[in-house]
């Protein structure tokens, strides 16, 4: 283990110009970018992030840089401009609120319908839990609704600003336990946030322990949606309650769990450091799992070489690739995404180069709606030319493992930008969205 102990310390908005390199590095115009997007977007960095994954002298190209310090771009022309003009002009706080709530709102908050998620338990909504598939439970515990440090990216980007109409978050455990012994067909549990390796490992185990202690026969399987090992690694290292956390980790495996860690990793610089690798180690030696997973995006991993590296070198250090997502349709995506096509010869490429080991990853795969659905190809059947899609989760089971094709798309970057193959009005899982709606 490193005897690299490192204080954690951010930046959030209102104190970023003190990094020391943003007026050694960035222009009056750059500082300004991300002053104005950074008032409508999250933005927070942390000293891990500006001191040993960004190269500042490849700004504004470098793939950390563009993953966590907003681009003017990411806004569309007319926001920018009336952020920008609000800031300069002095808006008072409450205009300024209502505009930037205003732009906010039109970015799409609830991507992929998530309020449709939330379950109820004796009639009342739980508010902290989403259940989209039958197997999974996705749980949002109320202290982990932050992260340490924000992706320009990030789907979730509404929980992290005061839109809390959206905001997914509980404290009740009881409830959940409740919940998942009410559903039978439920055997993951994965803890979501923000990140829930933000918190202390002392919050951690009141969320957690009562899962353990109440033995919940149907779960087997807790994952825990964390971005700490490519942004934070000491969280597992040298934090005054990292042996407290892996100790942790080990219980749960000890109690009969199968602990999965499901890990964010964008670009393999985020995989060089030396507190990465010991990280990732010292997780493996509790006995759990890592999967990886990450969207495909402009400027950041929009490479099959990119790729390539970043799947060998995960494997190399033991975890397991998972998935490669698209950018979804929210926030900042007009700024990130790649068309299907781009993206299908970019995972394909990629995939073609690598071993077995691997070979475990799915991509690209839109997470909508409707479920997780991949491009497996672009095919040609009667002389059209055709996406061939399928699901691999979705909302009804029966819809899983199917192929079902659209008309090919040059441009398409997401499911509602693809129409049915072979003349039909509606894709199948339409149709049955509508009976059910009636």
């Amino acid at each position: 283990m490193s005897n690299n102990i490192r204080k954690y310390k951010a930046w959030s908005l209102p104190n970023f110009l003190k990094i020391p390199q943003v007026k050694t590095y960035l222009s009056e115009g750059e500082i300004k970018a991300i002053k104005t997007v950074g008032s409508v977007l999250p933005f927070k960095v942390n000293n891990y992030v500006v001191e040993e994954l960004i190269d500042w002298n490849n700004i504004p190209n470098d793939p950390i840089f563009q993953l966590t310090f907003p681009q003017k771009e990411m806004l569309s022309e007319k926001h920018y401009r009336s952020v920008s003009e609000a800031i300069d002009s002095n808006m008072n706080k409450r205009e300024m609120v209502e505009l930037i709530n205003g732009i906010r709102r039109e970015l799409n908050p609830h991507s992929s319908s998530q309020i449709e998620n939330i379950p109820f338990l004796d009639g009342v909504p739980l508010t902290g839990i989403q259940h989209k598939y039958k197997e999974t439970v996705l749980f949002f515990p109320s202290n982990s609704q932050t992260c340490h440090a924000y992706c320009t990216f990030c789907f979730r980007w509404p929980q992290f600003v005061n839109l809390d109409a959206v905001k997914f978050a509980m404290k009740e455990t009881d409830l959940l336990i409740k919940y998942i012994e009410n559903n039978k067909e439920v055997t993951d549990l994965l803890f979501t946030g923000g990140d829930p390796m933000i918190m202390k490992t002392s919050i951690f185990k009141r969320y957690l322990e009562p899962i353990l202690n109440n033995k919940v026969g149907n779960l087997q399987n807790i994952r825990i949606g964390t971005k700490a090992l490519g942004y934070w690694p000491y969280k597992f290292l040298t934090d005054d309650d990292a042996d407290e956390m892996i100790a942790l980790f080990e219980e749960i495996i000890a109690s009969g769990y199968n602990l999965t860690i499901m890990a964010h990793f964008n670009h393999p610089n985020e995989l060089k450091t030396e507190a990465v690798r010991k990280a990732i180690k010292r997780i493996l030696s509790t006995g759990a799992q890592i999967r990886t997973q990450s969207p495909i995006m402009k400027y950041i991993n929009d490479s099959s070489e990119i790729w390539e590296e970043m799947w060998r070198e995960q494997v190399k250090l033991g975890c397991i690739p998972y998935y490669m997502f698209l950018a979804r349709d929210t926030g900042a995506q007009s700024y990130f995404a790649i068309t299907l096509s781009d993206a299908l010869e970019i995972y394909q490429n990629a995939y073609r180069k690598v071993g077995g080991l691997a070979r475990t990853v799915k991509g690209p795969v839109m997470s909508a709606n409707q479920g997780k659905v991949q491009v497996l190809g672009v095919n040609e059947i009667n002389n059209e030319k055709l996406f061939t899609l399928r699901f691999n989760q979705a909302r009804n089971p029966n819809w899983v493992g199917a192929p079902f094709f659209s008309k090919y798309n040059e441009g398409a970057v997401w499911l509602n930008d693809l129409t049915p193959a072979f003349g039909a009005e509606s894709f199948f899982f339409e149709k049955e969205q509508l009976f059910q709606n009636i």
